[in-house]
């Protein structure tokens, strides 16, 4: 009610021409009704994106200007929705023209090479879908078109293949770009970025072996945590971890000179004041040997992964796309393959019916042996198996995973297009379990990555 009587007070003292203006008091002119200057026709639409989102609290109002990074609270308010990651990777598929398809002639005795010849055609374009077609090891053409499942068998062991290429350095997991001369005339870090963006896009896995640091460096986070477990060389790991257990100034300042050449070359040889400066020397080392050395190809690579725009995603949502990118140590339960099979079961009641429902409990038990080791496959691999993929992928997987079964065959068969897994229905969950461990690890592909 006083803020409405404030305001009918300012309106009659304009129509009146008088004025009270106390020193302090926040006054609305004349010019600032008008329509507002086109000066800066960019600050008007981050004033715009930042008004609808938030509306004015009109009890507190701030004399001096407040300064609003716009870029970050943009961040912040995207990860604060509720968009899933098979959403963004579905937004990011738009301009897949499905109508048309780029070739990939592909052998499982080498993957790679198959891959680079596609992805480097000259009539390729990662706005068609991916014909995949395998050859066997005499070079006859598998029978069979790319519907989806070749395409994920493909990308699979693409991702493993990636990871161990020369332009990586670091342990299992936790991988980050080097420099390589011979990489750099081949455009090879261009071609490992888009390898990354257009598997996700086009229904494949992540890569899951990238460096935290390097992806939040990626996505434009200033946060660096590298720690010297991930120097894979050894006289400079052993130089960094005695820095690091300097146990006194006098200590700290005899193992700088040691290995002055070391951190003058990074930047980090500086003088030190007191013990506790050790650990700030050997981050800004890491900082330089991870990231600033090798800045050049870090770009080119990123260049590579802005393919589809999958760079802007990763941006715009970290916490959901950073996973797709680092290795987890999380791995896929049983529990979560059982529930994602969807079982196609004969009518209630049935004889068919019972003989279906004994072999869902061996199926159960057969992925708890899995999970514990008990059985000659992975969860991985039964997944792999079934659909092509060793993980689930951001997308989801389309169509969904369904379980047949099979009164004809003693062993499990799969069909990588349609996602869906036959199982054998046996007498003896000792019969089934042995008859799954041959039929899977048997299956084109298994074991060649």
């Amino acid at each position: 009610m006083e803020l409405i009587i404030l305001i009918c007070f300012i309106m009659f003292q304009r129509c009146t021409g008088q004025s009270t203006t106390q020193p302090g008091q926040i006054v609305i002119s004349d010019a600032e009704d008008l329509d507002p200057p086109e000066a800066n026709p960019e600050k008007m639409s981050c004033y715009s994106k930042y008004t609808d989102l938030y509306s004015p609290n009109v009890e507190q109002e701030d004399e001096e200007p407040v300064a609003v990074n716009v870029k970050n609270f943009q961040h912040t308010a995207m990860e604060e929705t509720d968009i899933a990651l098979p959403d963004i990777v579905a937004n990011l598929s738009l301009p897949i023209d499905h109508k048309k398809v780029s070739r990939f002639n592909i052998s499982r005795a080498n993957v790679w090479d198959g891959a680079v010849r596609g992805f480097k055609r000259t009539t390729y374009s990662e706005t068609c879908d991916m014909l995949v077609k395998f050859t066997d090891d005499t070079g006859v053409l598998e029978e069979g078109i790319d519907t989806g499942g070749p395409r994920r068998e493909f990308l699979t062991p693409l991702m493993k293949h990636l990871k161990d290429r020369p332009i990586f350095d670091g342990p299992e997991g936790h991988r980050f770009l080097v420099y390589n001369a011979k990489a750099v005339r081949e455009d090879e870090y261009y071609l490992a970025g888009k390898m990354i963006a257009v598997p996700v896009v086009h229904g494949g896995p992540g890569p899951h072996f990238l460096s935290e640091d390097l992806v939040h460096y990626l996505a434009g986070q200033p946060s660096f945590k590298a720690t010297n477990n991930l120097i894979t060389d050894e006289e400079i790991g052993k130089a960094l971890q005695e820095i690091e257990n300097a146990a006194s100034l006098d200590a700290l300042q005899e193992c700088m000179m040691r290995h002055s050449t070391m951190l003058q070359t990074a930047g980090c040889l500086r003088h030190v004041a007191t013990v506790e400066e050790n650990k700030e020397i050997v981050s800004d080392y890491l900082q330089w040997y991870i990231i600033d050395c090798n800045s050049s190809v870090i770009d080119r690579f990123r260049d590579g992964l802005s393919t589809l725009e999958f760079l802007t995603a990763l941006q715009q949502h970290p916490t959901l796309l950073a996973p797709v990118m680092c290795h987890s140590e999380r791995r896929l339960t049983a529990f979560e393959l059982e529930r994602l099979f969807k079982p196609d079961l004969s009518p209630s009641g049935s004889n068919r019916r019972l003989k279906e429902s004994q072999t869902m409990a061996y199926w159960a038990d057969y992925l708890l042996d899995c999970e514990e080791g008990q059985a000659a496959v992975s969860v991985e691999d039964v997944l792999m198996f079934a659909t092509g993929l060793s993980s689930l992928p951001p997308s989801g997987l389309e169509p969904l995973p369904q379980l047949e079964f099979l009164e004809d065959s003693a062993f499990p068969m799969a069909n990588t297009c349609s996602n869906s897994l036959r199982l054998p229905l046996l007498d003896s969950y000792t019969l089934f379990k042995s008859q799954m461990d041959f039929g899977i690890q048997n299956s084109p592909g298994f074991g060649c990555f």
